[in-house]
C-alpha cells in the first residue's frame, strides 16, 4: 500500500505499575520517542503523539517527534484517537493506526501489516492476531483469542478459550489438536477517521463490559472487524519494571 496512512500513540503520563512509563530511559531517550522512532520505520506517512501531560509534550518536542496534546478525561485509548482525527482535520477515509505508547519494539512490519489489511477492505476497522499452539496460553484468561471467518473478520473477541474443540478436549487438555486454528488477539488496531468520530457515539455493548475488552463494542453495534494474521508473535510491550529492564538491556546490546 502507499504511505498515505497515519499512526497516532496515544500516550498517558499515569499508570499503576510503573509511574511515568512514557518518559522512562530507554537508551538515552524516553519510551514515547522510542515508540515514535519504531512507528517512522513503517511506512506511515506521519507519526503523532497523542497525551495528556505536558512533559511528554517537551520530551517529544525535545527529540523532534509531533505531539498534540488531547483531554485528560477520556475513557479509552479510541476516543483519544477521536479527537486527534479532529485536531489533524483527517479526512473521513484517512487511515489511522493506533501503536500503544509502551511497545518501542514493534515492529514497523506489523504496523504496515495493520494498515494494508483495512487499505484492502471495506471494513471500517482492522486488528492483528497470530497462531497460538500453546495450550497453557490458549486457557489463559489473561490471552484474548479472536475467532475469524472465512473473510478473515472478526466473528468474537474473548478471554475464553475459543473455539472450543470439543472431541478433543474431552479427553486432553494439556495439547491443542494439530488443527486447531487458535488466534491469539495482538492489541494493535487501524481505523478509519470517519469511524473513529463515529465509535466515540456508540454506547458501551454488554459484552465489552463483561469480558473487559473495548472492541467488542464495534462488533455488538453490527461493524466488521478485519484481522490480519501474523506468521508470529510480535515483540512484547512494557508493563512493569522488569519488563523495562529486559528492554533497556536489548537496546544497550545494539
Amino acid at each position: 500500500m502507499s504511505a498515505d496512512f497515519v499512526v497516532v500513540i496515544p500516550s498517558r503520563l499515569k499508570s499503576t505499575r510503573l509511574p511515568d512509563k512514557p518518559l522512562a530511559d530507554i537508551a538515552g531517550k524516553p519510551m514515547v520517542v522510542r515508540v515514535a522512532e519504531q512507528a517512522a520505520r513503517s511506512r506511515a506517512g506521519r507519526v503523532v503523539v497523542a497525551t495528556d501531560h505536558p512533559r511528554i509534550l517537551a520530551a517529544c518536542s525535545e527529540h523532534g517527534v509531533e505531539a498534540v496534546m488531547t483531554a485528560a478525561d477520556h475513557p479509552s485509548g479510541t476516543d483519544r484517537l477521536a479527537e486527534v482525527a479532529d485536531l489533524l482535520a483527517l479526512a473521513d477515509g484517512q487511515i489511522v493506526v493506533n501503536v500503544q505508547g509502551d511497545e518501542p519494539l514493534i515492529e514497523p512490519g506489523v504496523i504496515d501489516c495493520v494498515a494494508a489489511a483495512l487499505d484492502g477492505s471495506d471494513a471500517p476497522m482492522s486488528t492483528a492476531a497470530h497462531p497460538l499452539d500453546n495450550a497453557a496460553d490458549f486457557f489463559s484468561p489473561n490471552v484474548v483469542k479472536v475467532v475469524l471467518d472465512r473473510h478473515n473478520r472478526a466473528l468474537y473477541f474473548s478471554r475464553a478459550p475459543l473455539p472450543w474443540a470439543r472431541d478433543a478436549f474431552a479427553t486432553d487438555r494439556s495439547v491443542l489438536p494439530a488443527d486447531h486454528p487458535a488466534l491469539r488477539h495482538v492489541g494493535i488496531y487501524a481505523y478509519r477517521a470517519g469511524f473513529l468520530r463515529q465509535y466515540r457515539e456508540l454506547s458501551p455493548a454488554p459484552i465489552e463490559s463483561i469480558e473487559a475488552l473495548e472492541q467488542l463494542r464495534v462488533l455488538w453495534h453490527g461493524f466488521p472487524i478485519t484481522v490480519a494474521t501474523l506468521t508470529g508473535a510480535p515483540a512484547p510491550g512494557v508493563d512493569t519494571p522488569d519488563d523495562l529492564e529486559r528492554v533497556r538491556r536489548l537496546f544497550a546490546a545494539r
